[in-house]
């Protein structure tokens, strides 16, 4: 798709429900990005899509309203064991961000019940919830998903509830399937109808993610997006208004230039990001040691409960430093972040 322009959400060929209009508005959100201009009335006339945009650039919003739309239309109401959609994302921290996002929205939509499924919460819980509370629209990392769909002898019968199912987003793909979850997806695809809507959006477009979108889409209208003066032919994958520095050290004073540049800065917020999750754990301690009065918190993938807790406690912070891996990389949206530091080079740019 070229040329498309940010309008209104009135510019839409067709008018939003009244309601999804209201908490637009209430989210002080009065203009579409390009995705999601470009994006919406295409899900919302039936089509599948296959989007590669940029991280930052409003995906989330361009399939959660298509999606309530869709669900909305449907001619038999959703009964409480029935699941009408389901979002998978490769982290957790990234579901919970989308599931506060939705609740935004089915707030003013009490037939549809909503339900997180993710690693670090007990599984046990997550049945006892979907059981009790039912599952409408279902937002998922893939392992936790999977291991659902095997729960029949727990009481949860989550292959029969997805045949009422009507969208499927598959979030963040090239991370997805970067993290290893090819096998989890193709067991969860065969488990869901094929007369569906399936939405899948990513930062690049990688062989990998051309598989997916083969086995996964059908007749995919592709979208590309890429921001006001970048050319099309290229491979922008950072926001062009994202300003990028680099220092040059020997790699014994490497640390100290750390500390000193973090203590320049106590009254702000960072992302410090390290190769591994040993790392993580090390410097962590070494940054909480050398710099005080500064809250330091970490967060890596091979933490299991705390996590999510971590996650919504930095959010919430005005200032402090978080240690972490790539787990952190895509997708999060962490409110006022002042610098995102890069102390390892990443294994992928």
């Amino acid at each position: 798709m070229e040329n498309v322009t940010e309008g209104t959400w009135d510019t839409l060929p067709e008018r939003l429900n009244d309601k999804i209009r209201q908490t637009l508005r209430e989210l002080n959100f009065s203009h579409m990005t390009p995705v999601q201009s470009a994006t919406i009335p295409l899900f919302m006339s039936n089509k599948d899509i296959a989007a590669e945009a940029i991280t930052g650039s409003g995906k989330t919003l361009a399939f959660v309203i298509p999606l309530l739309e869709i669900l909305l239309k449907r001619e038999a109401k959703l009964k409480k064991n029935q699941v009408g959609a389901i979002i998978i994302t490769p982290t957790r921290e990234l579901a919970v961000q989308i599931d506060e996002v939705l609740s935004h929205f089915t707030k003013h939509f009490p037939q549809f019940s909503q339900i997180l499924l993710i690693g670090g919460s007990n599984p046990v819980e997550d049945i006892k919830k979907c059981k009790e509370h039912g599952g409408n629209i279902i937002i998922a990392t893939p392992g936790r998903l999977e291991d659902m769909f095997r729960r029949q002898a727990d009481g949860l019968d989550l292959v029969s509830s997805v045949k009422t199912l009507d969208v499927l987003i598959l979030d963040e793909a090239d991370r997805l399937l970067d993290m290893g979850f090819e096998a989890s997806l193709n067991t969860i695809l065969g488990h869901l109808p094929k007369q569906r809507r399936t939405g899948l959006f990513s930062a690049t477009q990688t062989q990998e993610v051309e598989n997916l979108v083969r086995a996964g889409l059908r007749n995919p209208v592709r979208i590309t997006v890429k921001e006001k003066g970048v050319a099309a032919t290229s491979t922008q994958k950072t926001p062009t208004r994202l300003q990028n520095y680099y220092m040059i050290c020997k790699a014994n004073e490497k640390f100290n230039y750390l500390v000193s540049f973090l203590r320049q800065r106590k009254q702000e917020k960072h992302l410090v990001f390290f190769s591994t999750c040993a790392c993580v754990e090390y410097y962590g301690k070494a940054l909480e040691a050398f710099i005080k009065n500064v809250k330091v918190m970490s967060i890596h993938g091979k933490m299991k409960h705390k996590r999510n807790k971590i996650f919504t406690e930095f959010r919430k912070l005005d200032s402090g430093i978080l240690v972490c891996t790539d787990v952190m990389a895509r997708g999060i949206d962490i409110p006022e972040v002042n610098w995102v530091i890069q102390y390892d080079p990443p294994s992928s740019a």
